[in-house]
């Protein structure tokens, strides 16, 4: 395994990881589950719909790879 390999594969571990801290991050806000400044404000129904609706495309993505396998 050279260098150019190595470097790559460490790249794409990071890359991985602060893609999906994103997406968790942005998933967790959407769904009702942000501590901040605006946290208290709003709705509070709202929050408990984005979580249902989370939980819904959760089920339709294992739903979707389900059906992509057969």
């Amino acid at each position: 395994m050279n260098v150019n390999q190595l470097i790559n594969m460490v790249m794409r571990l990071f890359v991985r990881k602060a893609v999906n801290g994103g997406i968790n991050a942005g998933m967790k806000r959407m769904a009702g589950g942000a501590k901040g400044a605006g946290a208290g404000q709003g709705n509070p129904g709202a929050a408990q719909q984005g979580q249902q609706a989370v939980r819904k495309a959760r089920q339709a993505a294992r739903v979707a790879r389900r059906m992509g396998k057969m």
